[in-house]
């Protein structure tokens, strides 16, 4: 064996560790693992419906 196959089979062998590696890990980035999951918002009532507020003047175009 050459020096050159030894390199690539030692590359190989740190290629497919640091592969590994990165894969116990989990992804990063906006794929990453989230946190713990956020608890379920407890249903709220729906506010009593009110009377509408005062309306503003209604301005409508006047044919000449």
């Amino acid at each position: 064996m050459d020096s050159q196959s030894i390199a690539g089979v030692l590359g190989g062998i740190i290629a497919a560790l640091v592969l590994v590696i990165a894969f116990a890990y989990g992804p990063m980035g906006p794929f990453g693992k989230g946190g713990t999951p956020a608890a379920a918002p407890a249903a709220q009532k729906a506010p009593a419906p009110t009377a509408p507020g005062p309306r503003g003047p209604v301005i409508r175009d006047v044919p000449n």
